[in-house]
């Protein structure tokens, strides 16, 4: 049996896992979302070399949203600095009535991206990356459509980001 001196964990003034007791965690201001995550490969002369590259969403559900791509020695560390990226290079989206305000293309590379504002309760009817956008910057009725014909996340992603960036108040 297993006995825990209890002297040590009060003395910290915390629990036995190291928190505050009844300490609620404050929630962040962003919320992120990883779209994508690739083994990428470097080829040297004693062989390859193995990175990873995430694609990560960061949102506030108020407006600002924002993609971040960046390449680590392991995933985590490529999502963390991928987020970070996104927090650079935040956009903001004007929001009326719960939708965008009017109709608007993007277009980056090969990806096409088409969004319209939707009527009031209609949700987001749209797929793959653009949902995560729209939903992270706080769009609640919109109607999208890829027309590129391209599956990439990356550049179907950076599309959105370039029609949210053309929106008008």
């Amino acid at each position: 049996m297993i006995t825990t001196n209890k002297k040590n964990f009060s003395a910290r003034g915390g629990s036995a896992f190291g928190g505050k007791r009844g300490a609620k965690r404050e929630k962040p201001e962003f919320e992120q979302r990883v779209l994508d995550i690739r083994r990428v490969t470097r080829v040297v002369t004693g062989g390859k070399r193995f990175r990873f590259r995430a694609t990560v969403i960061l949102g506030d559900h108020k407006g600002r949203v924002g993609v971040g791509v960046d390449k680590g020695a392991d995933t985590s560390e490529a999502i963390e600095k991928a987020s970070r990226t996104a927090r650079k290079d935040l956009i903001s989206v004007p929001i009326k009535n719960n939708t965008i305000p009017h109709e608007v293309i993007g277009k980056f590379s090969s990806a096409v991206v088409l969004l319209k504002p939707a009527g009031e309760g209609k949700s987001i009817i749209a797929g793959g990356p653009v949902r995560v956008i729209v939903g992270l910057a706080g769009i609640i009725n919109v109607t999208s459509k890829i027309l590129g014909t391209t599956t990439n996340k990356l550049n179907n992603a950076r599309a959105t980001i370039e029609a949210l960036k053309k929106l008008k108040k």
